[in-house]
């Protein structure tokens, strides 16, 4: 018996050492399993990104061939493929700029010119889900996609794929040179940035239904010299078809005020003058062939002079015509669009140390409207200091901002044959410090938008983050259907004369309204014209 008894005891520590030698080799495979992150299949290889909590994120992708060398100031060209998986878990690097705005924070390794990446959010179940191509602002001198308030992942769990892209700017994205369209096959110079946002477009077509995104329903939406970006793209025919909705906050293509996209000509003298005194170079070949930071260095200079600043022009290619004048003619990508403004603008534009007087307001009103100074104060009253600061402020953001994108939203409504929705941010930020807040400033938006109020240090109160939560739901919804009512939400009517221009005041009880102020932005019409 004890013969037995010691037989099976060998026979089963036999056996233990075998299942440990195989455990022993399954071990590694098994914690690789366990680590490595959800990956997916792009034209260019496959990509392994990271599981955030219900999201996928997979980052820095690219989108374009780092345009250096002798791609410097040329249309964005095809990437190189990858055999190997392809780490996507950190942000590419941002495009060449200066530290330009105070609000920006970024998580990436840049400025570099090899910065033409893109990021995907999207739900680990996704399948077919509608997706929201977010373009951000900066002036078109700044930003980038890892800034952590505009971070896709809370705003995909609202069950919408979130794409970003970086692309170039300033110089580097929208140089317009003699030589450069005297090299281009389509005669056209300037816009690299707003192609680099096409070929983005482009490849969500190609590649985003690899991450459970469906291509034949793209929304497009951004703010600042992102809004102005989404009413070109809706002008440009190289855009055509590549979205199906747009969201414009707070900017377009559309006056000659804020950032005026230019003709090709009057950039390329500009621009020539500038090169020719700024580098000592004779030649394209020897431009190109300066490091980035020298290249860099100089317009960073001439812009804190208030001298030229590189944005977007009318180079024939991108642009045939003036954005105003596409949409006049119907020629725009006809989608929904859904835009806006914050109440407060004008914040962003600064009226210098001393604070606007009647007085004042009523002599700036004589030197900018001459024999119409009357009816602009009838618009923009000025009976005390109070309500002349106030007024002033209003006229500062109009300008800036609000009257421009009143235009794109009006030519939409001429010409398109797709709905029209109008918003305004009214909620004032909350501040620790100043009971009345921080007002509802340029970019305030943002963060409410992509669900990231914790990104801000503000003493954020409940009814910021229900709006936050509504507004994700009102763009979500809209990137479904081109209508953003959804179960829950106060109803949002559509901008029309037959219901009064109604207008979606977003603060802390949501609700729409007539337009009161529609005669101030007719009588900028007539007299911007």
């Amino acid at each position: 018996m004890r013969r037995e008894v010691h037989a099976m005891l060998n026979f089963l520590v036999l056996r233990w050492r075998r299942w440990l030698v195989v455990l022993a080799a399954v071990a590694p495979l098994a914690l690789h399993g366990a680590t490595s992150g959800p990956q997916a299949k792009t034209d260019g290889g496959v990509v392994e990104g990271k599981q955030e909590g219900t999201v996928n994120a997979f980052l820095g992708i690219p989108y374009a061939a780092p345009p250096v060398g002798d791609l410097r100031w040329k249309a964005p060209a095809a990437p190189a493929k990858w055999t190997d998986v392809r780490k996507a878990t950190e942000f590419g690097a941002r495009c060449m700029q200066g530290r330009v705005f105070s609000d920006m924070v970024f998580r990436d390794p840049g400025p570099s010119e090899d910065c033409l990446t893109l990021n995907v959010w999207a739900p680990a179940d996704a399948r077919k889900l509608p997706v929201m191509v977010w373009i951000f602002g900066g002036g078109f001198v700044a930003g980038a996609t890892s800034e952590p308030r505009q971070d896709g992942q809370n705003l995909a769990k609202q069950g919408v794929v979130v794409v970003s892209m970086n692309y170039r700017l300033g110089i580097f994205g929208f140089l317009a040179l003699p030589e450069l369209a005297a090299e281009s096959s389509r005669k056209a110079a300037g816009n690299y940035g707003l192609l680099d946002q096409t070929a983005a477009l482009q490849w969500v077509q190609r590649n985003i239904a690899a991450f459970g995104g469906d291509p034949e329903s793209v929304t497009i939406f951004g703010e600042s010299a992102g809004s102005f970006s989404v009413s070109a793209q809706m002008a440009s025919p190289l855009a055509k078809g590549l979205f199906q909705r747009a969201i414009g906050e707070s900017g377009a293509a559309f006056s000659s005020h804020g950032l005026p996209f230019k003709t090709r000509e009057v950039r390329e003298r500009e621009d020539l003058k500038f090169v020719g005194s700024s580098y000592g170079v004779t030649s394209l070949a020897e431009l190109r062939a300066l490091p980035a930071d020298r290249v860099l260095e100089a317009t960073l200079t001439k812009q804190a002079g208030g001298g030229i600043s590189f944005s977007p022009d009318v180079d024939g290619y991108f642009l045939p015509k003036p954005v105003p004048k596409l949409f006049a003619e119907g020629k725009q990508n006809d989608v929904p669009v859904l835009a806006g403004w914050n109440r407060d603008e004008g914040n962003f534009a600064g009226l210098g140390p001393e604070k606007p007087t009647a007085a004042g307001a009523k002599a700036a009103a004589d030197k900018e409207f001459g024999a119409r100074a009357a009816e602009f104060l009838k618009l923009y009253p000025a009976h005390s200091d109070a309500e002349a600061l106030r007024s002033i402020e209003d006229f500062s953001g109009d300008q800036f901002i609000a009257f421009s994108t009143w235009k794109w939203m009006e030519a939409q409504k001429k010409t398109g044959k797709q709905v029209v929705y109008r918003y305004r941010f009214d909620l004032s930020l909350p501040a620790a410090d100043r009971p009345e807040g921080l007002g509802a400033y340029h970019s305030a938006e943002i963060e409410y938008v992509f669900g990231q109020l914790d990104s801000k240090g503000l003493p954020f109160r409940t009814e910021d983050r229900k709006l936050s939560e509504q507004m994700q739901k009102y763009w979500t919804s809209f990137a479904r259907s081109g209508d953003p009512n959804g179960a829950g939400l106060p109803k949002w009517p559509a901008y029309d004369a037959a219901h009064g221009w109604q207008v979606m005041h977003l603060k802390a009880a949501p609700e729409a309204g007539k337009d009161s102020l529609r005669e101030r932005y007719l009588f900028l019409d007539t007299v911007w014209k």
